[in-house]
C-alpha cells in the first residue's frame, strides 16, 4: 500500500469536512492515501451520495401498481403492457455547461443515454429543460448558443431524437445555467439489466472509449458553488463523442442480447471509482481491480487518474464467467476498445492494484465498497424561510394599473423569449429520426409511438422557479400538475415521473427551507394524482458568489396513449369549431410572467392549486378527449387565458386559424382574467354541435366549463364585456401581427 496522507490542506481540496475525514479513517481503520483520498471525495461529493437530500427524498411516493423498478438503479420503469416497459431518467449538467457549454451539454445528453440502455432499454426520445440568464448580455446568447448546438449535435449524432422541452429566460440563471436532460427507452419487462456485480468469480470487463485525464474531479466540481474563477476549471469538464456512443450503444445491446452479462454500469459521475464501488455494494460482494489492464489513451496516468477520469462513453461489464471471449469478440466487432480488468469478489471489498516499485504489482486501493458507496454521511442540514420571504409574497395589486391596451400587453408577451416560440431551438434538433414521432415539438407535450403496439407515450419537462422562490411547497405542486396536465392534453393518461431537483447551497438553511417544502409540494401532488417517482437527480450548489438560482425543480412525466390514434395536439383545427375554457379564472396574478414582463414585478403569491379540482378537470379533459369529442387541448399556464389563445391559433404546423372570444369578467381585473395563471385550467376546441355534450359532461365531472368562443378569421379578438367594478376592453390583432411576435421574438432576442 503506498505512503498515507494526512494534511489539512489536502483533505480540505478534496472538499472534505474533518468530521468526514475522521469517518474513513474509521471505516478503513486507518488513514487513506492519496488514491483512497480521492475515491472518497467523489463517492462522498453532495454530487454521488445525495448527503444533504437523500432522508428528505424518502418522503416521495415511489410505488404503484406500474412500477417495474423504481429510484435506487441507474433509471426507473413502469409497465407499458404487452411485456414492454418504458424507462426513463432526468439528469442535470448544470456545472459542466456553465464552464464549457458545447461540451457540458453534450455530454450531459450522454450520460442519460447511458444511464437508459445501460438498464437493457433502447432511447427513442430525448427532452432537454433549459435555464438562461436574459439574452440582452452577450455571455447569455454564448451559453444559450453553445448548449443548444452541444445537444443538437449529440442527439442528432446518436440518432436518438429530441422530441421537445422548455426553455425559460430570467436574470437569476445568468450565472449559473440549467441544463436537464431526460431520456425515454423501451425495454422488454423481463429483460430489465442491473448495475450488480453478482457471482463470485465473475471477470470484470471493461468497455468504450479509452480512459484519459479529462473530467478528473469533475462529480467533484459539480458539488461545489462557483465564484469569478470557476471558467478555470474548464479541464474538469468531459469531452463527448456521439459516434463512440452509438457504438457502445448497440454493443451493450447485443451483449444482453446474446445473455452474457449479468450487471452492467456506466462509468459516469466518479467514473470507474462508481461503477465498480455501486455494483459491488448493490450484491453484497466485492471487486478486484487491475489498473494495468485499462485501455488508456494518455501515457503515465497514476492510480489516482484513472480511478477518477470522467473520460466518457465507457461502461464496466460483470459477464458471466468462461464467457469472457465472447464479450471482447462484440467489442471489436464495434471497434471499441475492451479487457479484462478484474473479478468479483466475496469479500465486500473493493481491492485496486497496480504496478509498484521494479514493476511488481501493489495494491494501491483497498475500501469496503458499502463504505464507498453506501456510507457517506446523512445530514439533516438546518432549514429556515429567508428573512426576505414575506416580503417577496407581499404584492398589493391595488397600486398597479389594470391593463389599458390588452392588445399592446399580448404582443408583449407573445415576443418575450420564455414565451415565445422555440422552434429557433428544436429546429436544430433531429425530431423524427427512427421515424417514432407522432406529435412533434411545439405542443404541451411529444408523442412517441411504440413500434408493434397500437400505444403511444407523451412525454413532458415542467417547472417554474418564481413560482418555487415565492412559495415553494405549492411550485413544487404545481410543477407536477402541469406536466399532468400537458399530458392529459395530448390524451394520454400519467403513469410515472422523474424529477430534477435544481437548487442553491444545502449548507444556507433558506436553501434546505425550499428544498424540503419543494419535496413536500411534490410528494401531495404525487399521491393526489397516483403517480409514483421512479428516477431522478438532485443538483444543489446552483450559485455564484453567494448567489443562488431560484429553486427550480423540474419534472419529467411519462403518460401512455392507447390507442395512439387519439394523440391531440394544442392547436385548433377547423374555422368553426366551439372554443370551451374547462375551469375556472380567479384573481391570480402573483408570480405571473405578466408581472414580470409588463410591471418588472417578481412578487406575490403563486396561484392556488386545488387538488380536488385539478383532479377532476384532467379527469374530465381526459374522458372528453377519449370519447372522439376534442379537437384540440392546451393547458393553460404562462400568460394566461389569451397566451393560451394565441398559442393555440398559432401554433399548427399549417396555417394560423383566427378566434373569435367573448368574456365576462365576473368582477375580476382585467388583466387577471386575460393574464393571471389560475391553475387547473385548459382550452379545449370541439365541433360545434358536440358544443352542448362537452358542456353537459363538464358538468356532470362536477367541472366549470364555458363556451367561449368560435375558432376562425384572420384574426384573434377578445372582448371583455364591461360590468360595475370595470370597463369593456379589446384584444384585437391580425394573425400575421401576433405570429411575426410570436414566431421571431427568441431568434430577435439572440441579434
Amino acid at each position: 500500500m503506498t505512503e498515507r496522507v494526512t494534511t489539512k490542506d489536502l483533505i480540505a481540496q478534496h472538499n472534505l469536512t474533518d468530521e468526514e475525514y475522521k469517518k474513513i479513517v474509521e471505516i478503513l481503520g486507518r488513514e487513506p492515501n492519496l488514491t483512497e483520498l480521492g475515491m472518497f471525495s467523489v463517492m462522498w461529493s453532495e454530487h454521488c451520495s445525495y448527503k444533504s437530500s437523500r432522508v428528505h427524498l424518502k418522503r416521495l411516493p415511489t410505488t404503484g401498481e406500474r412500477v417495474v423498478q423504481g429510484p435506487g438503479e441507474n433509471a426507473g420503469a413502469v409497465d407499458i403492457g404487452d411485456g414492454l416497459v418504458a424507462v426513463f431518467k432526468m439528469e442535470s449538467h448544470n456545472h459542466p455547461s456553465f464552464i464549457e457549454p458545447y461540451q457540458g451539454a453534450a455530454t450531459g445528453v450522454g450520460g442519460i443515454l447511458r444511464d437508459i440502455f445501460t438498464m437493457g432499454a433502447r432511447p427513442i426520445a430525448l427532452l432537454d429543460s433549459l435555464r438562461f440568464g436574459l439574452l440582452d448580455q452577450p455571455k447569455n446568447r454564448h451559453l444559450f448558443k453553445g448548449v443548444v448546438a452541444g445537444i443538437s449535435w449529440y442527439g442528432n449524432c446518436c440518432g436518438i431524437p429530441t422530441v421537445g422541452g422548455e426553455v425559460v429566460f430570467n436574470e437569476i440563471y445568468g450565472l449559473n445555467p440549467m441544463v436537464n436532460v431526460f431520456c425515454l427507452g423501451i425495454a422488454k419487462k423481463d429483460r430489465l439489466f442491473k448495475g450488480q456485480a453478482l457471482g463470485v468469480g465473475n471477470p470484470v470487463i471493461y468497455l468504450g472509449s479509452k480512459t484519459g485525464r479529462d473530467g478528473i474531479h469533475g462529480a467533484t466540481m459539480a458539488s461545489d458553488a462557483f465564484d469569478e474563477d470557476s471558467e478555470a476549471k474548464r479541464p474538469t469538464v468531459q469531452v463527448g463523442d456521439p459516434f463512440t456512443e452509438k457504438l457502445l450503444l448497440e454493443a451493450c445491446l447485443e451483449l444482453m442480447d446474446k445473455d452474457l452479462l449479468v450487471g452492467i454500469q456506466d462509468m459516469g459521475a466518479a467514473g470507474l471509482t462508481s461503477s465498480s464501488c455501486e455494483m459491488a455494494s448493490r450484491a453484497g460482494t466485492g471487486i478486484e481491480l487491475d489498473l494495468t489492464q485499462i485501455p488508456r489513451r494518455e501515457p503515465g496516468m497514476t492510480p489516482y487518474e484513472v480511478m477518477l477520469s470522467e473520460s466518457q462513453e465507457r461502461m464496466l461489464l460483470i459477464a458471466k464467467a468462461g464467457l469472457e471471449e465472447e464479450v471482447l469478440k462484440v467489442c471489436r466487432k464495434w471497434d471499441l476498445a475492451g479487457a479484462v480488468v478484474g473479478r468479483v469478489t466475496g469479500d465486500g471489498m473493493l481491492r485496486v492494484r497496480d504496478l509498484g516499485p521494479g514493476n511488481k504489482p501493489v495494491v494501491v486501493a483497498e475500501i469496503p465498497a458499502k463504505g464507498l458507496a453506501d456510507d457517506a454521511p446523512r445530514y439533516e442540514r438546518p432549514d429556515a424561510p429567508p428573512a426576505f420571504q414575506e416580503h417577496l409574497q407581499s404584492l398589493n395589486i391595488e397600486v398597479l394599473s389594470d391593463v389599458k391596451d390588452a392588445t399592446a400587453v399580448l404582443c408583449s408577451l407573445l415576443e418575450s423569449p420564455t414565451i415565445a416560440s422555440k422552434a429557433w431551438v428544436y429546429q436544430q434538433y433531429d425530431h423524427m429520426v427512427r421515424t417514432n414521432t407522432l406529435v412533434r415539438p411545439g405542443s404541451d407535450a411529444a408523442v412517441i409511438r411504440i413500434k408493434g403496439t397500437n400505444k403511444a407515450l407523451a412525454i413532458t419537462t415542467d417547472g417554474n422557479g418564481r413560482y418555487c422562490l415565492l412559495n415553494p411547497y405549492l411550485g413544487g405542486g404545481i410543477a407536477v400538475a402541469e406536466a399532468a396536465r400537458n399530458l392529459i392534453c395530448s390524451g394520454a393518461e400519467p403513469i410515472g415521473l422523474t424529477d430534477c431537483l435544481n437548487f442553491g447551497n444545502p449548507e444556507r438553511p433558506e436553501v434546505m427551507w425550499q428544498f424540503i417544502l419543494s419535496i413536500e409540494g411534490i410528494r401531495d401532488v404525487c399521491e393526489a394524482l397516483r403517480i409514483p417517482v421512479v428516477s431522478g437527480n438532485v443538483s444543489f450548489y446552483n450559485e455564484t458568489n453567494g448567489l443562488s438560482i431560484y429553486p427550480t425543480p423540474i419534472i419529467g412525466m411519462v403518460g401512455l396513449i392507447e390507442p395512439a390514434d387519439r394523440a391531440t395536439t394544442q392547436w385548433f383545427k377547423q374555422a368553426g369549431d366551439a372554443i370551451i375554457l374547462i375551469g375556472e379564472t380567479k384573481e391570480d396574478l402573483g408570480g405571473t410572467e405578466y408581472l414580470r414582463v409588463i410591471h418588472a414585478r417578481e412578487q406575490g403569491s403563486p396561484p392556488l392549486l386545488n387538488l380536488e379540482t385539478e383532479k377532476a378537470v384532467q379527469a374530465c379533459v381526459l374522458k372528453l378527449i377519449r370519447d372522439g369529442l376534442v379537437h384540440s387541448a392546451h393547458d393553460c399556464s404562462d400568460g394566461g387565458l389569451a397566451v393560451t389563445l394565441a398559442e393555440s391559433c398559432l401554433s399548427s404546423p399549417g396555417k394560423p386559424h383566427g378566434a373569435m372570444v367573448r368574456l365576462k369578467p365576473n368582477g375580476l381585473r382585467r388583466d387577471a382574467l386575460l393574464f393571471g395563471e389560475s391553475q387547473s385550467r385548459v382550452v379545449l376546441s370541439v365541433s360545434r354541435d358536440q358544443t352542448d355534450a362537452v358542456l353537459r359532461m363538464a358538468r356532470e365531472a362536477g367541472v366549470v366549463a364555458y363556451a367561449i368562443g368560435t375558432v376562425g378569421g384572420e384574426r384573434l379578438v377578445v372582448e371583455v364585456e364591461a360590468d360595475r367594478w370595470g370597463p369593456s376592453c379589446r384584444i384585437d390583432a391580425e394573425m400575421a401581427t401576433l405570429a411575426d411576435r410570436w414566431a421571431n421574438g427568441l431568434e430577435r432576442s439572440l441579434q
